[in-house]
């Protein structure tokens, strides 16, 4: 059997397997016109131009049909043939939904290509031109802010655009988590499978949040070789490269590590005036070269920072009708300039050490003094005095109430820990990484 990829491979296939046992005249009388349409659920749509070439169809060739469609898929599929003008009240009709979250602008044409990003950006493209077939997975690596997502996003609207019939999935690796233990707690673990192990590309951003999570990675490697062995493309997004995910399953990390892993690094000063002046395009503004030149060379973190300025600028324009200039600038980002790094709440926190050893965040606020929650407790506290600007009184209110001696010597011993047990050093640099992606 040929490579099923797309809607036209798979009515491909159909004609193929008419065509044994139909004359050439009978294929071309009754199925040179037909084209197909969608395959949505369990029902193919096909249309033919006149009422009475889909009444022959319906009444000589649907059971062949269905057949054959049964054949490829393992289950009952219908058929709908259109005729003459009800295809524009179909695609009229038919909800647009790629699967792909509704964010404008993440397309290849907007994505600044430089050293940084180059070879991501490259295989990006290949995988979108061919999927399924080259790169697969592909795995993108690198901090938050410098551009995985619009790739992740690019290669989905590339996809839809080339071939609109092509069913799509996109998830972050927490929303994977919760939506498993929902569908557990509800009863409708069969219809969460169906939703993601059937489709043509599945999107994964942000991976990393099912690591140390048992019962998620056993569900993700199933849905994972469900696909990859349907042919079905994967992407993939993560902080980190699977090599230092040390609680992932190695049965998942040699997964990953099957197809191409490329790395998204921080943007260099000619890249970020290149961003900065696409940005401002992009938001209807050409800005003159040492406003570009000052947004490059001060905000160095991430391509979040530079598109958040540049925002701002928009709004000087609009609200205070002030001219675009450096000084301009200057106001436009002092907070960015003078933070300079993300500072998380303690809810963050709290919740992200919570995530990477499961348990609820209320299990570390609380009382409850099991070997590993008083570890985690102590983490979130180490983390909370190392991310943060809160005093030891400060942090020791966000548990309910415990006082400041207490947290001192909760902080002492994570750092006794850090230096001699490797593993729980390398447990505190994998949340601390998880926190910072949350910005």
């Amino acid at each position: 059997m040929a490579d099923i990829n797309s809607l036209n491979d798979i009515w491909q296939q159909i004609l193929s397997s008419l065509s044994e046992e139909l004359t050439p005249t009978a294929m071309k009388t009754w199925f040179s016109e037909v084209t197909p349409v969608a395959l949505t659920g369990d029902r193919l749509v096909i249309h033919t131009p006149t009422e009475f070439k889909r009444n022959i169809i319906e009444q000589r060739f649907a059971d062949k049909i269905k057949a054959i469609l049964g054949e490829l898929f393992g289950g009952a599929v219908e058929l709908v043939v259109l005729a003459g003008d009800e295809i524009t009240d179909f695609k009229t009709a038919q909800e647009v939904d790629t699967g792909l979250p509704e964010i404008a602008g993440y397309t290849f044409d907007n994505f600044v290509v430089g050293p940084s990003n180059k070879f991501a950006h490259a295989a990006a493209q290949a995988v979108a031109d061919k999927p399924g077939s080259i790169y697969n997975p592909l795995f993108i690596y690198g901090n938050s802010g410098l551009g995985k997502t619009h790739l992740l996003l690019a290669i989905g609207q590339s996809i839809h655009a080339r071939d609109p019939a092509a069913k799509m999935a996109y998830f972050k690796g927490d929303e994977f988590a919760n939506q498993m233990i929902r569908s557990i707690r509800e009863g409708t673990q069969e219809e969460f499978r169906q939703k993601y192990r059937y489709v043509d590309l599945l999107l994964v951003d942000d991976i990393q949040f099912i690591s140390g999570k048992m019962g998620v990675q056993e569900e993700f490697f199933h849905t994972f070789n469900a696909l990859y062995e349907a042919g079905s493309q994967i992407v993939i997004t993560s902080d980190r490269p699977p090599l230092e995910m040390l609680k992932l399953e190695d049965r998942l990390r040699s997964r990953f590590e099957s197809g191409l892993i490329a790395d998204v690094q921080q943007p260099n000063l000619e890249t970020r005036a290149a961003i900065t002046r696409a940005k401002a395009i992009q938001l209807g503004m050409n800005l003159p070269d040492d406003v570009v030149d000052y947004i490059a060379e001060n905000i160095t973190a991430n391509v979040r920072q530079i598109e958040g300025v540049v925002k701002r600028l928009t709004a000087y324009r609009a609200i205070l009708g002030d001219n675009i200039d450096v000084e301009a600038v200057k106001r436009a980002i002092k907070d960015v300039i003078r933070v300079g790094t993300y500072i998380p709440t303690p809810d963050v926190i709290i919740t992200e050490t919570a995530r990477y050893f499961s348990l609820d965040p209320a299990e570390l606020r609380g009382q409850r003094r099991s070997k590993t929650t008083a570890l985690a407790r102590q983490i979130s506290m180490y983390l909370m005095r190392s991310l943060t600007n809160l005093s030891l009184a400060d942090i020791g209110d966000q548990y309910e109430g415990r006082n400041h001696s207490t947290v001192l010597s909760s902080i002492r011993k994570v750092e006794n820990f850090i230096r001699s047990n490797k593993d729980i050093s390398n447990t505190v640099r994998d949340i601390t990484s998880n926190i910072n992606s949350r910005n």
